[in-house]
């Protein structure tokens, strides 16, 4: 077990969103509250020892409302470089603190709830369970607890695939169904 004052949380909200189509995928509504806010709310109602999110820039309207909810900006400005891109800039800034393992969190998965964010920190060990991962029961997923002795690893990935081969042997935590979905096109807001 990790307390979450001991953890930084690194929300990832740098990809490109093509699927979704020209609009900002991460400011679109979903129940009244832009689609990234709602990871950044259950993030904040964790309360961790650090809010770091990754941005396309700084100046943005997403950048600057994650400020005033108490993040931390790392821009990733290399967006097509793939979701490890993301994943390396957002752990290279939580290498430089002190705690002792970060939690990272897909800002397009809107329905994770912070009492699944705690199991998550409940199942932690360094040693036994470095590594900490959601699952729908088929497959290991974000959002997904890294021991500081993998931020190496997780800065080194390539692609889309990030902190995917670092998954393959974590301890699984189950949620409910459809609170791991993700928001890739505009009709899955409609379907929740």
């Amino acid at each position: 077990m990790i307390e979450a004052g001991d953890i930084s949380v690194v929300l990832l909200a740098a990809g490109r969103s093509r699927r979704f189509g020209s609009d900002d995928k991460l400011l679109a509504p979903v129940a009244g509250v832009p689609l990234a806010f709602h990871a950044a709310m259950r993030i904040a109602e964790l309360a961790p020892g650090r809010r770091i999110a990754v941005c396309p820039d700084a100046d943005g309207v997403l950048a600057q409302r994650l400020i005033a909810l108490g993040f931390e900006i790392v821009v990733n400005a290399d967006a097509a470089a793939g979701l490890s891109r993301s994943l390396a800039c957002g752990i290279a800034v939580a290498a430089r603190g002190t705690e002792a393992a970060a939690l990272v969190v897909l800002a397009d998965m809107p329905f994770v709830t912070a009492e699944h964010l705690r199991t998550l920190l409940a199942r932690f060990d360094p040693s036994a369970a470095p590594v900490v991962a959601s699952t729908d029961g088929r497959t290991a997923m974000p959002p997904a607890l890294f021991g500081r002795s993998l931020f190496g690893a997780l800065q080194a990935g390539a692609g889309d695939r990030g902190g995917k081969a670092l998954l393959e042997g974590a301890t699984l935590v189950t949620a409910p169904p459809g609170e791991l979905a993700d928001i890739d096109l505009p009709g899955d807001i409609g379907q929740r």
